[in-house]
């Protein structure tokens, strides 16, 4: 019978997760970037620049895209076990773990469905194949760097090889061996070099798609007003334009010209609405947001949070902000203003207002600190 985990069993893979990360972190590959900590989806675009670039003959070379058939519900959990670095207590924990959220068909593999911990065991079983050749790997999805002279069925043959002592096998229908200039998908992103040499990614047509789908569905919902949808749509789109702020985005599709147009149509239609507040509401539905094509800044090699460089990590997370507030933080050296700490970790940076008026902007009333020393400030002072 299969065993669904429950509130405390996922709280405790939450806590083995932050005793078993810090450990692995240290011996991770540098060119693995997905379910790990201070790194994400964009570094993984940057290195496929750099691979393809015109400086790197990128025209010339070959792209072997493959999956991992069903990664999470076949790893050999015996092989998993030898490979996890954590004291004896823990490790019985996790074997039971396994043997609690698996498939009954196959009682000796897999890790727990939707599991706190399982990512993190995705990527102990999967560390090393980075090093078969030049590539790089987000969970189980990984891109393959070939030059002209090397052996593609000889590289699959490896990885066919280091797969199958852990129980997986490469899933034949998503394998495909392309040239960098007919271009490939690859997390979202279309990238493809251009028969002038010129490195290209934009929005992939199945992520944008399903993006418009998201838009016209709040959009055409009589159940909402204009008010309404700009608020449910600025969270939407401002997230999709960051996640694609290193991409080509001009040009009418991506620029979204044509979705614009057709909700400030709508929103116009409403009773008692004119065209300057249908604008209005149009500009908050749809937030601008810069971009800069190709110019994320990599972690750099085996970098981890877990190391050390609390000054390094400070500044890196600060860079995702930007406006006033990265102002703020550069003019802080990235310390808090309220504990004097630096900025490390998933916690979100506040903007505190020293006078105390929510209106007044000016950078010398303006205070970059922790969310909880916000939260603690304005608390003491409600008590007080």
């Amino acid at each position: 019978m299969l065993k669904v985990p429950n509130i405390c069993d996922r709280v405790w893979q939450c806590l083995v997760k932050y005793a078993l990360e810090p450990a692995h972190e240290a011996t991770f590959k540098a060119r693995s970037y997905g379910f790990r900590p201070g790194r994400s989806a964009h570094d993984c675009q940057k290195i496929v620049f750099s691979n393809l670039q015109s400086n790197h003959n990128g025209s010339t070379k070959r792209i072997l895209e493959l999956d991992i058939e069903k990664c999470f519900d076949r790893i050999d959990q015996f092989f998993l076990m030898s490979r996890i670095i954590a004291p004896q207590s823990i490790k019985t924990g996790i074997w039971k773990c396994l043997k609690s959220g698996t498939n009954p068909s196959y009682p000796d593999q897999g890790t727990p469905q939707g599991g706190v911990v399982s990512p993190l065991l995705a990527n102990i079983a999967l560390d090393g194949i980075e090093e078969i050749h030049p590539s790089l790997r987000y969970a189980d999805d990984m891109v393959f760097f070939l030059k002209p002279n090397d052996n593609a069925q000889l590289i699959l043959d490896k990885i066919t090889n280091f797969l199958a002592i852990r129980g997986l096998n490469v899933k034949a229908s998503k394998t495909r061996l392309v040239s960098a200039t007919d271009g490939f998908d690859f997390l979202g992103w279309r990238f493809v070099v251009q028969k002038n040499g010129k490195f290209r990614s934009y929005p992939s047509m199945d992520n944008y798609k399903r993006f418009r789908g998201k838009v016209k569905e709040i959009v055409n919902n009589s159940n909402y007003g204009a008010r309404l949808k700009a608020k449910k749509l600025a969270p939407i789109v401002r997230g999709w334009r960051n996640y694609h702020r290193y991409c080509k985005m001009d040009g009418s599709r991506f620029s979204l010209w044509y979705l614009n147009n057709r909700t400030f149509k709508v929103f116009l239609k409403e009773p008692k609405m004119n065209r300057y507040e249908a604008e209005t509401l149009v500009k908050e539905a749809f937030p601008a947001v810069p971009y800069s094509e190709n110019k994320h800044i990599n972690v750099k090699g085996d970098k981890s949070p877990f190391d050390g460089d609390i000054v390094y990590w400070s500044e890196r997370e600060s860079k995702y902000y930007d406006g006033i507030t990265a102002k703020a933080l550069k003019k802080q050296n990235y310390t808090c203003g309220h504990c004097g700490l630096k900025f490390v970790g998933d916690e979100r940076i506040h903007l505190h207002h020293i006078n105390g008026k929510h209106s007044d902007w000016n950078a010398k009333n303006l205070l970059a600190i922790h969310q909880s020393c916000h939260q603690y400030h304005h608390m003491s002072k409600s008590e007080s």
